[in-house]
């Protein structure tokens, strides 16, 4: 009789978490399927209407922006619930996206007019607005994940969530791709660049309402008691709040993350990951842009975006391939510190073939390599980190790593680059410039991931809450 119970019971458990993870997978999807449409058209949008000499400043220009939006963030943090903030941010996102699929066919404003400058007001704008997305859509998605799950289901689903949001990625990079290879060329694609634009955002908007949607199904179908996370962290919050002791205010996250050597570990693994990725990407779109102009010398934008979506497919399709058959057999047989150990060794090995090929091809490599590593192996795991601390850590510390963390992140890489820039490939300056920079970064890469996996291994096996 017992037995039988217990066999009943497994069986509910294994059937809501398996209804929970797919799920999530699915919004998953659809937010990476919309973003990757975003993350591309931010930039080539914005060189259409205000000029690619413009990008520097609007990549400075964006803190001020992101500023009293993460300040209105950390205020929900404290108002609404987890899955309410991001159906919020979702449903929020899907409605600018749809305006601004409209002001893209707007003779003055949009691409309609072609006469770039930065006095084009809704360029900037929609920069802005975009440079938001990461962090208050994916990374809110992240954030709410890590507090639904423990570490085993982690472990356990987090590379099969990954791989379905892969699924949405390939497969909006790949439409991207092929309608803009194939404008006026075909029937259904017989229109201009301008409407090409306007349909993938249009697409973008979409899939972003349809998220609230899946959650909500999630909410109602699956019990709260299979939603609970780390459960040693979901009661010490219920007491907390009980006790009215919660750690409210728009700049506690702040605060949190500087005070707490766990969490600044945490932004060190982004600052790393950030910092290499832009100084790859700019002599990326050095070379697509140099592909892109036609025989008149100017920029084809359909051929530009076209060429950056492809890229984007191929990042996709390889972390894919990394999330099946990669990262849930070693995190498995080997655990969070061996994998964490393991990112700056695979990231090494591309860096050493880019000092040592230095072709077009290979910064191509490098740079879908690099992305396919940190969004299918880095990222889950860089995630997981959050599951055994508190709320107010996964939500409102994570937020500003997510924001101003990655913008101090891509501030140094820009560093580097303007001062590398001068640099000729294949010169012993360059040779040492680029040894160097890569040299530290990688061994305080390792120094770090080492510390943050055994700091979060003795904490699951100790069933305890990361405080600090």
């Amino acid at each position: 009789m017992g037995s039988g119970l217990e066999k009943t019971i497994h069986s509910d458990v294994k059937k809501y978490e398996q209804l929970k993870f797919a799920l999530l997978t699915l919004a998953f999807c659809l937010v990476i399927g919309a973003y990757t449409i975003v993350k591309e058209l931010k930039d080539t949008i914005f060189v259409g209407i205000v000029g690619k000499s413009h990008i520097p400043e609007a990549k400075f220009l964006v803190v001020f922006f992101l500023i009293p939006a993460a300040l209105l963030y950390a205020t929900l943090v404290d108002k609404i619930r987890r899955y309410q903030l991001l159906s919020f941010y979702c449903f929020l996102y899907g409605l600018i996206l749809l305006f601004f699929t409209y002001l893209l066919g707007s003779p003055e404003h949009g691409l309609l007019n072609t006469v770039t400058s930065p006095w084009r007001i809704f360029g900037w704008i929609f920069f802005f607005v975009l440079e938001g997305f990461s962090p208050f859509v994916v990374g809110v998605f992240w954030a709410f994940a890590n507090s639904v799950s423990d570490p085993a289901e982690a472990k356990s689903s987090y590379a099969t969530m990954v791989a379905g949001s892969k699924m949405g990625g390939m497969a909006t990079a790949l439409f991207a791709w092929y309608m803009m290879s194939n404008l006026r060329d075909v029937w259904f694609f017989d229109f201009s660049d301008v409407v090409a634009h306007q349909v993938l955002l249009g697409l973008s908007a979409v899939l972003l309402l349809l998220v609230p949607l899946v959650i909500y199904i999630l909410m109602k179908k699956v019990p709260g008691r299979y939603l609970h996370g780390y459960e040693v962290v979901y009661k010490q919050e219920k007491r907390n709040s009980k006790a009215g002791t919660a750690n409210t205010g728009m700049l506690s996250g702040l605060q949190i993350m500087l005070e707490s050597p766990y969490i600044l570990g945490i932004f060190a693994l982004v600052f790393f990951y950030e910092s290499l990725n832009v100084v790859l990407s700019y002599q990326r779109i050095c070379i697509l842009e140099t592909a892109a102009k036609g025989a008149n010398g100017l920029v084809s934008l359909s051929h530009l975006t076209g060429s950056m979506f492809w890229q984007r497919f191929l990042m996709h399709f390889a972390g894919l391939v990394l999330s099946l058959f990669g990262v849930r057999v070693l995190l498995k047989r080997y655990g969070e510190k061996a994998c964490l150990l393991l990112v700056p060794f695979l990231v090494a090995l591309l860096l050493i073939y880019f000092m040592v090929v230095q072709t077009e091809d290979s910064i191509t490599f490098v740079f879908i390599g690099l992305g396919s590593i940190n969004y299918s192996f880095s990222q889950p795991l860089r995630e997981s980190l959050y599951i055994p601390t508190m709320k107010d850590i996964k939500f409102k510390a994570k937020s500003w790593i997510d924001t101003f963390g990655t913008k101090i992140s891509k501030a140094a890489g820009s560093s580097f680059v303007s001062v590398a820039k001068h640099a000729v490939p294949g010169t012993a300056g360059f040779y040492c410039i680029y040894t160097g920079f890569f040299t530290v970064l990688i061994a305080v890469w390792f120094l770090t991931a080492y510390l943050l996996g055994r700091r979060y291994e003795k904490a699951v096996e100790s069933n305890e809450i990361i405080m600090q």
